[in-house]
């Protein structure tokens, strides 16, 4: 069985968030990398989610979750990334449900907009949930297909 590694990072405003999340990963068992950044000093979040989309293009980590302020920056800078289906979730229907429709392979969460035990709960349903496949599949090669069109009329 393929060895899943999870990807994390966080700019100033999800610093402290992402911490949290380690210590409840650690308790789980999950296997991590933390791709900084390691203070809350002010940084570039792009610096950060590239690290970490990075990761994921080069097989290296099979998912990630991203950490600001509010999850949105992260989500923007991610969603350039070739292959990254980032989304921001704010509470576990919403997380579940893009693994399960969407196969997203980021989440992006906000330190300053859920609190540790739903930011918690968001993880578990992002980690624990798979791919539905079927018709959903259909779906996510169609967004994909924007990555690879020449036609930059949508």
């Amino acid at each position: 069985m393929e060895k899943k590694i999870l990807a994390l990072a966080c700019d100033h405003g999800g610093f402290e968030l992402k911490n949290e999340m380690k210590a409840l990963l650690d308790k789980k068992g999950v296997e991590y990398v933390d791709f900084g950044c390691d203070t809350a000093e002010s940084v570039n979040y792009p610096d950060y989610a590239h690290k970490l989309c990075k990761a994921i293009q080069d097989g290296e980590c099979y998912r990630g979750i991203l950490f600001c302020g509010t999850g949105i920056g992260m989500c923007m800078a991610a969603n350039k990334h070739h292959g990254i289906r980032a989304a921001v979730c704010s509470d576990t229907f919403s997380a579940r449900l893009t693994r399960m429709h969407n196969d997203a392979n980021v989440l992006c969460l906000g330190g300053r907009v859920v609190g540790v035990g739903l930011a918690w709960d968001i993880v578990e349903s992002f980690v624990d949930t798979e791919f539905e496949g079927g018709r959903h599949s259909t779906r996510v090669d169609m967004v994909m297909a924007f990555e690879e069109s020449e036609n930059k009329e949508c």
